[in-house]
C-alpha cells in the first residue's frame, strides 16, 4: 500500500549507503571514532620523557584555553584501551575507570574528552546518523504517533544490514548500491541486530506494505543526524551517583511510558518502553557515557552497569537494545576500597580497565593548573578596584602544592624529587634514582602510598586562593601577595586535612616551600639592586662558562676563553675569574680540590646534556648554585647580604634611602611588582623568617 508523500533523496537510506561506500560519510563504532580523533594525524603524537621513562604525549588533549595538563600515564592507558577496543580486542567488553583522590582531575578529563568528541562529531564529514519511521498513521496502530525515531540512535547501516530476513539478501542490497567485498567485510565487523522497538516497527511496516522494500524505503523511513547536545545528554551523557533512595535503574535504562500506551494499541510493542528516559539510550549511537563516582551507587545499579558493560545491551522484560557506547567511570580511593571489601561485587571490577590517577607531580606544569585556579579574568577587590598578582605567587603556591604530593623516600629529599619530576637537575641525583623510587613505591598494594597518589588536590589549591583573596591585607593592599599564600595554605591544611599523619607531613612540606620562596626572593632583590631583571641568571651562566673554560687547552695567560654561545651562535670571549669560581664553590660547601672538581664535572655534564635539547637552558633550576652565586655577588658588591638587609632596613641616612628607592623602582618598573608586593617583599627579605 503506497503513500502519497514526496520522496526526499537526501534522507533516503539508499543515498546514505552510497555516501558511506564512497567515504563521504562514516560507519564506525565509538572506539574507531575516538582512535581517529586522537591518532588521526602523526603530528598529534609526540614522544616525551616523564620521570625517566619514555612515553607518548597526545597533542589533541593539549589544545584550547583550558586543556588537560600532565596525566601522561593515564592518557597512555586510555588511548591504548581505545585502540585495543577499536581493533576488536578485549577492551571492547570493558569500561574504563579512573580511580584517585578527590581534586586530581578525573572528572575534568572525562568532561574534556566529551567536549572534544562533540566538537569532532559536529564536523560534517564525521556526523553520525540515525533513522526515523514516518507515516505510521497509515498503519492504524500508533494513534497520533506519526513519526518514531530509533530510541538508541541506531546507525542507518545497522538498518541496511537488517533490512531483509537473510544475511545474503542484505549483502545483495549493499552490493547493488556499489559496496565491494572489502566494504561488506568492514561493515559486518560492526554488525549488530536492530533494537527491539525498531525491529518490531519495521516488521509491522513490512506486513502493511507486503514486504515491498522499495515502498518502505521511499515512504516509511527517513535518515537524520544524531543530535549533539551536552544539556540533553545526547551523544555524551553523565550519570552522577545519587543517594540510595532517589537513585533508580530507570535513570539509566528508562521505563514503561504511560503516554505511549495511550497511543499504542498492541501492548506487546516494545516501543511502550521509553528508553530516552534513561541516560544510556541517549548515548547508545556511538556516544560516551560518564558514570561519575560509579561505586557510590547502590548494588542494583552497579549490577545494571555490569550487564550493560558485559553485554553492551539495554535489557527490559526480555527485550534487547544493542548499544555502541564507551563507558567511562570515576571513583575516589575510599569508595573503591569499600567496594572491593564486598567480595561478591568482584565481577564488575573484572569488567573494568582500572587506571589509578595520580596528582600532577611536575611543578612547572602545576603553574598552568594554578593559572586555571586563578581564573582568566582580572581580579578586583570588594571596592571593584583592580587587584595585582605578585609575580612570585604562582611559584610559591605551585611548589607548596607539589611538595605535598612527594612521598617520603630514603634516596631523595622532597625538593630533589620535585625537581627531577619536573625534568630539572637536582645536584648529584639523577633521573634514574627517581625512576627507582617510583618503581619501588608503585609496587605497594596500598594505592595511596604510590607516587603522586596522595597530596593536596586542585580543590585545596582553589580554597587557598579564596582564603588569600578574603584576607583584609589582600583587599586593602589590592594585591595577592605571595608571602600570604603560606598562611592561607596552612589554614586549608588545618581545616580540610583530617588525617593527623597527612596534616603533619603537609605542614612540614609547607616549611620547605617557604625556604624555596626565600631563595627566590633573594634572587629578585639582587636583580633589583643591580637594576637588571636577569642579573643573577647572567652571573650563573658566567660561572658555568668559566668552569668549562678553566680547563680549556686554548686558555692563554690572560685567562680569556672564547666560547660558542648556543643562543646567539656567535663566538663570545669571557675572562676566567678564579676568585669568583672559588667563592661560589666555597658557598656550596665544597672544601677540597676533589669536591670542587667533581662538582665542575657535574656542571659540564649537565651543560652538555641540556644545551643540546634547549639552547636557552640557564641553570636557574639549580637552587643551590643560584643561592651561592647570589650570596657571592651580594658579598662582593655590597659587603654581604647583611649589609643590603641593613641598608634596606635602616633608611635614616640619605644614601640608604636612595638605594631603597632604586630597588623599589626597579621592582615596580622592570620586575612586575606593584607598590604593595614590592614593599612587602623587601620587608620579608629584611627579616630572618624561613632562612633555613
Amino acid at each position: 500500500m503506497e503513500t502519497n508523500d514526496n520522496i526526499n533523496p537526501v534522507t533516503h537510506l539508499d543515498n546514505h549507503v552510497k555516501e558511506v561506500i564512497s567515504g563521504t560519510r562514516k560507519f564506525e563504532n565509538i572506539y574507531q571514532s575516538l582512535t581517529r580523533l586522537i591518532l588521526g594525524s602523526k603530528d598529534e603524537l609526540k614522544k616525551v620523557n616523564i620521570n625517566g621513562k619514555s612515553t607518548f604525549d597526545f597533542q589533541v588533549f593539549r589544545n584550547g584555553d583550558k586543556h588537560i595538563v600532565g596525566m601522561h600515564d593515564e592518557l597512555n592507558s586510555f588511548v591504548s584501551y581505545i585502540k585495543d577496543a577499536a581493533e576488536g580486542g578485549s577492551s571492547k567488553e570493558m569500561s574504563f575507570v579512573l580511580i584517585g583522590e578527590p581534586g586530581n582531575g578525573k572528572t575534568f578529563f572525562v568532561d574534556y574528552l566529551s567536549a572534544l568528541y562533540r566538537k569532532f562529531i559536529a564536523i560534517p564529514e564525521n556526523n553520525r546518523f540515525t533513522f526515523q519511521f514516518k507515516n505510521l498513521d497509515k498503519l492504524g496502530k500508533y494513534g497520533q504517533l506519526n513519526r518514531i525515531e530509533s530510541q538508541t540512535f541506531e546507525d542507518p547501516m545497522i538498518l541496511a544490514m537488517n533490512l531483509f530476513e537473510s544475511k545474503s539478501d542484505n549483502i545483495d542490497y549493499l552490493q547493488k548500491l556499489g559496496a565491494s567485498d572489502e566494504n561488506i567485510t568492514t561493515f559486518y565487523t560492526n554488525y549488530r541486530p536492530l533494537g527491539a522497538c525498531s525491529d518490531y516497527i519495521l516488521q509491522e511496516i513490512k506486513e502493511h506494505t507486503n514486504n515491498d522494500v522499495g515502498v518502505i524505503l521511499d515512504h516509511y523511513i527517513d535518515i537524520t543526524k544524531v543530535p549533539i547536545s551536552e544539556s540533553r545528554g545526547t551523544l555524551t551523557g553523565k550519570y552522577a551517583a545519587k543517594d540510595k533512595i532517589t537513585s533508580s535503574a530507570v535513570d539509566l535504562l528508562g521505563e514503561e511510558s504511560i503516554s505511549r500506551l495511550l497511543h499504542i494499541t498492541d501492548t506487546n510493542n516494545p516501543y511502550r518502553f521509553d528508553l530516552r528516559r534513561g541516560a544510556l539510550a541517549r548515548v547508545a549511537g556511538g556516544g560516551i557515557h560518564f558514570a561519575d563516582e560509579i561505586f557510590k551507587n547502590k548494588k542494583d545499579l552497579v549490577q545494571v552497569y555490569l550487564g550493560v558493560i558485559q553485554n553492551r545491551t539495554i535489557e527490559m522484560e526480555g527485550f534487547k537494545w544493542p548499544l555502541d557506547t564507551l563507558i567511562v567511570a570515576t571513583s575516589n580511593n575510599a569508595e573503591f576500597g569499600r567496594f572491593l571489601a564486598e567480595k561478591e561485587e568482584a565481577p564488575i571490577v573484572d569488567r573494568c580497565r582500572i587506571t589509578y590517577m595520580s596528582h600532577n607531580t611536575n611543578y612547572i606544569l602545576q603553574k598552568k593548573l594554578t593559572e586555571y585556579a586563578l581564573g582568566n579574568q582580572n581580579k578586583t577587590n570588594f571596592l571593584n578596584e583592580k587587584m595585582h598578582v605578585d609575580p612570585n605567587l604562582n611559584y610559591a603556591i605551585s611548589t607548596a602544592i607539589v611538595l605535598s604530593r612527594m612521598p617520603k623516600s630514603n634516596k631523595l629529599t622532597p625538593v630533589e624529587m620535585m625537581k627531577l619530576a619536573a625534568g630539572e637537575t637536582a645536584g648529584e641525583k639523577s633521573i634514574k634514582t627517581l625512576s627507582e623510587v617510583i618503581n619501588e613505591l608503585n609496587k605497594d598494594p596500598d594505592i595511596t602510598k604510590r607516587f603522586g597518589q596522595k597530596g593536596l588536590g586542585h580543590r585545596n589549591l582553589g580554597r587557598t586562593l579564596q582564603i588569600l583573596l578574603e584576607r583584609s591585607e589582600t583587599q586593602e593592599g589590592k594585591c595577592m601577595y605571595a608571602g600570604d599564600v603560606f598562611i592561607a595554605l596552612e589554614s586549608v591544611i588545618l581545616d580540610y586535612v583530617t588525617t593527623p599523619e597527612d596534616r603533619t607531613k603537609f605542614l612540614n612540606d609547607l616549611k620547605i616551600a617557604k625556604g624555596l620562596h626565600r631563595k627566590n626572593i633573594m634572587t629578585t632583590i639582587f636583580n633589583a639592586y643591580m637594576d637588571e631583571p636577569h642579573a643573577i641568571e647572567k652571573d650563573v651562566i658566567n660561572y658555568v662558562n668559566m668552569v668549562i673554560g678553566i680547563d680549556a687547552k686554548n686558555l692563554g695567560p690572560d685567562k680569556i676563553w672564547t666560547y660558542h654561545d648556543p643562543q646567539s651562535g656567535k663566538l663570545v670571549p669571557i675572562k676566567i675569574d678564579e676568585a669568583f669560581i672559588d667563592s661560589v664553590e666555597s658557598r656550596l660547601g665544597l672544601g677540597n680540590k676533589e669536591q670542587k672538581q667533581s662538582f665542575r664535572t657535574t656542571i659540564s655534564k649537565i651543560y652538555g646534556q641540556k644545551i643540546v635539547k634547549d639552547p636557552n637552558y640557564n641553570f636557574m633550576d639549580n637552587n643551590d648554585l643560584v643561592k651561592a652565586v647570589t650570596e657571592v655577588r651580594l658579598k662582593s658588591d655590597i659587603a654581604g647580604a647583611g649589609s643590603l638587609v641593613g641598608a634596606l632596613s635602616n633608611r635614616t641616612n640619605e644614601e640608604n634611602q636612595k638605594l631603597y628607592n632604586r630597588v623599589l623602582n626597579t621592582m615596580s618598573n622592570k620586575l612586575g611588582y606593584c607598590k604593595t608586593c614590592a614593599l612587602k617583599t623587601i620587608e620579608y627579605f629584611c627579616t630572618h623568617d624561613d632562612e633555613n
